[in-house]
């Protein structure tokens, strides 16, 4: 089956759940409940922001939220994944390294390795790295600030996310320059 004939099956398939779902959502008038924090078990006060929230939500609206939030986190991994590999793996044009080295752990009589290309190592790579390892440090810095502090805004969310994301960041960066690029042959046998 083709790429794109499996895309258009998967999409037509999360589409053909998704609309009759977002359609109740948004015409739904049914029970609304107010946001807020349970004081007796949090002492957050959250103060205004700088995104503006509303201060009611149906269930089925808090239903859509998720799904647009988790169809952007996917859009968002196949964005950097697909960026880096343009960014820092070689074209299909360049040649593989002929000198390669062994791997006995992948290596057998029925498996070996097809490609090798070693990573770059470019000194881009240690610049993102160390500015995302920079930027995790001030993100927990102000997280920890906040929750030391009486402040407790809704800014924690924010701090929060941002550790995480320059983690994550940090991560992807050592995997495109400094990780190697192997592909791997296996033979099997296609018994009946």
């Amino acid at each position: 089956m083709r790429r794109n004939t499996q895309l258009g099956l998967i999409s037509g398939l999360v589409a053909s759940v998704l609309l009759p779902m977002w359609v109740v959502a948004l015409n739904d008038y049914g029970h609304v409940e107010g946001i807020r924090i349970d004081q007796s078990v949090s002492r957050i006060r959250p103060l205004q922001g700088f995104v503006a929230t509303p201060n009611e939500l149906m269930p089925s609206e808090v239903g859509v939220v998720v799904w647009v939030a988790l169809f952007g986190l996917v859009a968002a991994l196949v964005g950097t994944h697909r960026f880096m590999d343009h960014l820092v793996r070689p074209n299909d044009g360049d040649e593989a390294v002929d000198a390669q080295p062994t791997f006995p752990w992948i290596e057998t009589d029925h498996r070996w390795i097809a490609e090798y290309r070693a990573p770059s190592e470019d000194v881009t790579g240690l610049i993102a790295m160390g500015s995302l390892t920079v930027l995790a440090i001030v993100f927990a810095a102000l997280f920890s600030a906040e929750y030391l502090t009486y402040a407790r805004t809704q800014y924690f969310g924010v701090y929060f996310a941002g550790i995480f994301l320059s983690l994550t960041g940090s991560t992807v960066a050592y995997y495109a320059w400094f990780m190697p690029h192997v592909e791997v042959a296996e033979e099997r046998s296609h018994s009946t």
